[in-house]
């Protein structure tokens, strides 16, 4: 508890770090509040279609006449979801199997990273949506997608610190005086796993946001009419030259939530490790 205070209070020394988490604040707070501060239901069609940005409906409407300021706001409730649950998937396999692999090496290590290395050869958004083509559409099935895209990067990430750990005469002398290879895994190694992994994972937050916004644009993520903000995009481009307001607003929450996150993730890197700052 208290090494997260102190980093908490490290990043906020750090005008990046400070800016990326009041974003991400902001964000999580529209997400969950969304219900409070939408003016309309999302799936409400209360306008004329495309109506133009106004004090009424703040970022206009859709071609249905649905307020998208209300969209936008559920829409972030989506995309939070997603990339949490997902990153949350990706990170606890990646951690079981980069700690396994990376402790015992030989042939264990072997396997597990040729089968990490044929999923990493992958592009990522190919690979999410080749295996949301193979279990179906919906939201659930996205965040399994996701998640297994995750996997190899955090199994590579663990493994690395793993083996780096494990070359401490600290642990050697755990491992000469007969302490249990879990119990070292656990109070000795798993530590240094911590700083890289957490980095890692908030790094991932905006790729998994990303990479959902694209297959809902795509139709292979969230299925209309629930909000999404690929979802939104999706129906926007057929009316982009009359009605730009429909994809801008879009846009310009998914760069800035994605931006926030990278941002955050840099200053949490040099926070937990100073030696990589540049």
């Amino acid at each position: 508890m208290k090494r997260l205070t102190q980093t908490i209070r490290d990043l906020w020394k750090d005008p990046m770090g400070r800016l990326g988490m009041i974003g991400i604040f902001i964000v999580i707070l529209m997400a969950i509040f969304a219900p409070l501060i939408a003016p309309y239901e999302p799936d409400a069609m209360i306008a004329m279609p495309q109506s133009a940005p106004s004090l009424e409906h703040l970022f206009g409407t859709d071609n249905y006449g649905r307020d998208i300021f209300s969209r936008i706001l559920y829409g972030a409730r989506v995309s939070l979801e997603v990339g949490i649950i997902a990153v949350g998937i990706g990170a606890v396999m990646g951690y079981i199997l980069g700690l396994i692999a990376g402790y015992f090496e030989g042939v264990v290590d072997r396997v597990i990273m040729c089968i990490m290395d044929i999923l990493f050869a992958f592009p990522s958004i190919l690979l999410a949506i080749f295996i949301s083509a193979v279990l179906g559409r919906g939201l659930v099935n996205t965040m399994i997608a996701i998640g297994i895209v995750n996997i190899p990067v955090f199994a590579r990430t663990v493994r690395a610190s793993v083996i780096s750990a494990k070359g401490l005469e600290y642990v050697a002398n755990a491992r000469s005086v007969g302490v249990k290879t879990g119990a070292i895994l656990v109070r000795h190694i798993s530590p240094n796993v911590v700083a890289p992994f957490t980095v890692q994972a908030t790094l991932a937050l905006s790729s998994a946001i990303l990479t959902e916004a694209s297959m809902s644009f795509l139709g292979l993520g969230i299925q209309p009419p629930d909000p999404s903000w690929g979802s939104m995009l999706s129906e926007a481009r057929t009316y982009m030259e009359q009605s730009p307001w429909m994809a801008l607003f879009p846009i310009v929450f998914i760069s800035i939530t994605i931006l926030l996150f990278n941002i955050l993730g840099d200053s949490l890197r040099d926070v937990l490790d100073p030696k990589l700052k540049t």
